[in-house]
């Protein structure tokens, strides 16, 4: 357990609004280092490829899909994780989600943001764009609602919104927390946002019964917003993309790298802004043994794929099966095992899975890994098609590189803002896990 005393309530309220009131010289540091890198690497590249058009990425005619499409897919897998976990654990009643569901639902609501980018970028006339709504004109022209393609702009719209909603819910009674700690134009701010919050018995009940209903409706959304994204690729006839496994594969994918990506999330704020008090050994456990758990089913869906490849007897699965394994990207395909089914066993021994450091590497291995994954099943399925004489190759180019790259940028700039305006650990729910504990003093 932890070293470090228990907080009282004065201590959770002083705690977390010094890290929204309080700014220091390395906090604007970081900041600036990170708008930085998505100017020079995400939006400068962008800027260059709408200029000389998507020639400038490494897709053509074998490989219509590309690097944009796999970030695309780990940034909605990324998102599944926060506001999931967060909705189920609150229904379970668990008190240890309390100090960490606000910023893991943070992060869903970034990586979604993130992954709606690459939908811009991919599109390549993103002034076009427009034309995904089903928005009345003159041209007479309207969405192909059987296309794959729709159906993500449908399920990133209604998850965007109720993750969106789910998390100002939970934010309200802190808003206000936060604005009677302040003054001047924050306070005016946190008024609005806080809704005239006062804390009687009647808003608590309306915020509890709502909060409730949301988490029930978030989770199925959840799931089928990742389904509908494996339909892109299941829905085709490409051997290797024709699986009827891909649902849950990607969902258990998603969920798989979102908790990762909560420990790595977990970590940096319990180290860089000392909440040691409040992210401690029990959030760590249980998101360790929740690891451990989504890694054996990973596994497990992945020698499924292989195996109905090998077992379907026709020799486009075939050769799509063996190029996977023994191919050009073949060592890209042996490093995500590697990282995502034998490195996870080391949290079988309690030693790793209670130490904060192994577990931050090994959670930043696991999502090298599932990005692996996601390029994997574009890289190597669409290039080879059904006869030789279509076999072709695709590449990522320098542009494609470097907007993946600024991808991380934008989602720390996003993370970075929200904890200088949204408390990053729910102050009246932390308390609610501090009663039990001082009647039992």
């Amino acid at each position: 357990m932890t070293d470090y005393r228990e907080p009282s309530y004065a201590d959770v309220n002083r705690d977390v609004l010094r890290i929204m009131l309080e700014t220091g010289s390395q906090y604007w540091t970081v900041l600036g280092i990170s708008i930085s890198i998505a100017l020079v690497c995400f939006f400068g590249p962008w800027m260059y490829q709408l200029y000389v058009g998507v020639g400038a990425a490494g897709m053509n005619r074998s490989a219509m899909w590309g690097s944009y499409l796999s970030n695309f897919i780990f940034w909605i897998g990324l998102s599944h994780s926060g506001t999931l976990l967060s909705a189920v654990l609150h229904i379970t009643q668990s008190d240890w989600r309390k100090a960490i569901y606000r910023s893991a639902e943070a992060m869903t609501l970034f990586s979604l943001m993130t992954a709606a980018c690459f939908v811009m970028v991919h599109v390549g006339r993103v002034w076009f764009v427009h034309w995904s709504a089903p928005i009345p004109n003159e041209m007479g022209l309207w969405p192909n609602f059987r296309s794959p393609l729709m159906f993500d702009v449908m399920a990133i719209t209604t998850y965007l919104t109720a993750s969106s909603i789910f998390i100002y819910m939970g934010s309200v009674p802190d808003y206000a927390a936060v604005r009677d700690a302040s003054t001047g134009l924050r306070r005016r701010l946190y008024t609005i946002f806080s809704f005239g919050w006062r804390g009687t018995a009647k808003e608590w009940h309306t915020l509890g019964w709502a909060y409730m209903f949301f988490a029930v409706f978030v989770i199925p959304l959840a799931v089928s917003v990742h389904s509908i994204v494996s339909w892109d690729f299941a829905l085709s006839l490409v051997p290797g993309f024709h699986q009827t496994i891909f649902a849950p594969y990607f969902v258990c994918g998603a969920i798989y790298s979102g908790t990762a990506g909560i420990i790595t999330v977990m970590y940096l704020l319990r180290r860089c802004l000392n909440l040691q008090r409040y992210i401690g050994e029990i959030h760590l456990d249980n998101l360790g043994k929740l690891l451990l758990t989504l890694s054996l089913i990973w596994i497990y869906i992945n020698i499924i794929e292989l195996f109905t490849g090998w077992y379907s007897g026709t020799s486009f699965e075939h050769e799509a099966v063996k190029f996977k394994l023994f191919g050009y990207y073949a060592p890209l395909y042996w490093e995500m095992i590697l990282f995502c089914a034998v490195v996870p066993m080391l949290i079988f021994w309690n030693k790793i899975r209670l130490s904060w450091n192994k577990m931050f590497v090994i959670s930043i291995l696991i999502n090298i890994g599932m990005f692996t994954e996601r390029f994997i099943i574009v890289a190597t399925a669409q290039p080879r098609k059904f006869l030789p004489d279509a076999f072709g190759f695709y590449f990522p180019s320098l542009v494609e590189f470097s907007i993946t790259i600024g991808s991380f940028a934008i989602f720390a700039t996003l993370f970075l803002i929200f904890i200088k305006w949204t408390p990053c650990i729910s102050i009246y729910e932390v308390k609610e896990t501090l009663k039990p504990l001082r009647r039992a003093a």
